[in-house]
């Protein structure tokens, strides 16, 4: 059971210094580029090294997955290599495949004011 973390910012100018700063993790994958999809190299090397009883520390959930249907996959995906997915700034802890914010209406897709301030604290972080 190990405390793995995964940072990541949009562009290679912002800061990743603040995420899970405070955290002891065994390993951190860190990357700079757009989570406008799953294929990221560092994720997908998480996603890789893995095991079941690990925790993956996140700073937010926008930092994982940039809409709701890519968030979804990817907690199913860890839950169900037994591998629970914690998210620091909304303090949500998912493991065993449970799905987040299945909510009606929510169209899948984060709040435009919400990204443009993830990356507005990002650059300034």
């Amino acid at each position: 059971m190990a405390d793995i973390g995964y940072i990541r910012v949009s562009t290679t100018d912002q800061n990743t210094e603040r995420q899970l700063a405070d955290l002891a993790l065994k390993k951190v994958f860190t990357e700079k580029v757009s989570a406008k999809d799953t294929k990221r190299p560092e994720l997908q090397a998480c996603l890789e090294w893995v095991r079941e009883g690990d925790t993956l520390h996140v700073h937010s959930i926008d930092r994982l997955a940039r809409n709701l249907e890519d968030l979804q996959k990817l907690v199913r995906e860890l839950g169900a290599k037994g591998v629970a997915v914690k998210f620091h700034k909304e303090g949500l802890v998912f493991g065993g495949g449970e799905a987040p914010m299945q909510r009606p209406g929510s169209g899948g897709r984060w709040q435009p004011r919400e990204a443009a301030r993830q990356t507005w604290h990002g650059a300034t972080g």
